[in-house]
C-alpha cells in the first residue's frame, strides 16, 4: 500500500450525447495517473548502544520464561492434586450419601412402624394419651425432615467448594499461559535484534589464515562477541615496563606507544618463543599459533595511550588434548 494518496479514479465508459446528426461524439482520452514510487525510510541508526541492554533483556526474559514455566508446572500439579482431592471428596460424599440414604430409609421404616404403632395406640387411647401419641408422631416427622435437609445442604456446600477450587486453578493456568506466550515473543524479538547487531560487527582479514574475522572495537562489541560464544575473551591493559605482562597463557611487553598515530610495538611471547610486532595499528587482529590449539590466537589493541595499550586476547575454546 502506498503512503501517498490514491490518484483520482479513471472514470468508466459513459454514453456520449449524440451530435445533431445523430452520431456519437468521440470522447477525449482520459489521462492516466501513475502512483509515485515509494521509498522505505532509512534504517534507524545508533543500535550499538542497545547491545548490553538487549543482552540483559535476553537473560531477564529467559529467566522469566523459566520462572513462568516452573509456575505453570506447579499450577498444573496443584490442579491435578486439587482434582484428585475433589474426586476423593466426591467419592466419599457419594459413599456417605449412600450410607445416609440407607440409614434414612431404615429410620423412615422404623418411624413408619412407630407411627403405625402410635396411631393404633392413639386409636385405643383417649384424651391425654391420644394427644401425647400425636405429638410424638409430629416430633418424629420434624426430626426426619430436618435430618434430610441438613444432609442435602452439606452435599451442596462440598460440591460448590470443589467447583470453586477447579475454576480458580483453570484461571491461574490461563494467566500463566498468556504470560509465557508474551515472554516467548519478547525473547524472539530481542534475540533477532541481537543477531542483527552482531552481524554489523567490524571484520578484518587474519594475517595467518587469510579469512575474515570478527573484531570488537569497544566494550559493547566485545560483549556481543562473548554472546556468540565462539571464543574466550581476556581483556588486558599493558603498561610500558622492563617486565612483560601476562595475558592468559602468553606474555606481552610494550616497547613503544604512539597515541597520535594510534600505533604501537610489542614483543609477544608464546611457547617460549618471542616475536616482535612492530608499528601495528589499533583494532588490527594479530594472529599467532600456539601448541595448545589448532586455531590461531587473536590479539587486538583497541586503545593506545602514552606508555599504555589496552585491548583483548581471543583464545579458541577447542584446545589440543595432551597425550
Amino acid at each position: 500500500m502506498s503512503i501517498f494518496p490514491n490518484p483520482s479514479p479513471t472514470p468508466g465508459p459513459q454514453q456520449q450525447p449524440a451530435n445533431p446528426a445523430g452520431t456519437p461524439q468521440q470522447s477525449a482520452p482520459q489521462p492516466q495517473y501513475a502512483a509515485p514510487a515509494y521509498y522505505p525510510p532509512p534504517p534507524a541508526a545508533g543500535m550499538g548502544f542497545k547491545i548490553p541492554l538487549l543482552f540483559i533483556a535476553v537473560l531477564a526474559l529467559i529467566g522469566a520464561n523459566v520462572y513462568l514455566f516452573m509456575q505453570l508446572n506447579e499450577t498444573k500439579k496443584a490442579l491435578v492434586k486439587a482434582t484428585d482431592s475433589a474426586q476423593d471428596r466426591l467419592d466419599k460424599l457419594e459413599e456417605a450419601t449412600s450410607v445416609t440414604t440407607r440409614s434414612n430409609r431404615r429410620t423412615v421404616d422404623e418411624l413408619r412402624d412407630q407411627l403405625e404403632r402410635a396411631r393404633r395406640q392413639a386409636g385405643l387411647l383417649a384424651g391425654q394419651a391420644k394427644e401425647e401419641a400425636l405429638k410424638k408422631v409430629e416430633e418424629t416427622r420434624a426430626q426426619l425432615q430436618a435430618a434430610q435437609e441438613q444432609a442435602q445442604q452439606q452435599l451442596k456446600s462440598d460440591i460448590s467448594q470443589v467447583k470453586d477450587a477447579t475454576d480458580t486453578a483453570n484461571t491461574k493456568i490461563s494467566q500463566v499461559g498468556t504470560e509465557v506466550t508474551t515472554v516467548k515473543s519478547d525473547v524472539a524479538a530481542t534475540r533477532s535484534e541481537l543477531e542483527k547487531t552482531v552481524a554489523d560487527l567490524h571484520r578484518a582479514t587474519g594475517e595467518l589464515d587469510g579469512h575474515s574475522v570478527l573484531i570488537a572495537t569497544n566494550q559493547k562489541e566485545l560483549q556481543a562477541l562473548r554472546t556468540l560464544g565462539e571464543r574466550n575473551y581476556i581483556e588486558f591493559t599493558v603498561r610500558k615496563s622492563k617486565q612483560s605482562t601476562r595475558v592468559g597463557d602468553v606474555s606481552v611487553l610494550l616497547k613503544n606507544a604512539d597515541p597520535k598515530k594510534n600505533r604501537y610495538t610489542i614483543e609477544l611471547t608464546a611457547d617460549d618463543k618471542t616475536v616482535e610486532k612492530k608499528d601495528r595499528v589499533v583494532n588490527e587482529p594479530l594472529q599467532f599459533m600456539t601448541s595448545k590449539a589448532k586455531q590461531p590466537y587473536e590479539l587486538v589493541v583497541n586503545d593506545v595511550k602514552k606508555d599504555t595499550i589496552a585491548g583483548y586476547l581471543a583464545v579458541p575454546k577447542v584446545m589440543n588434548t595432551r597425550n
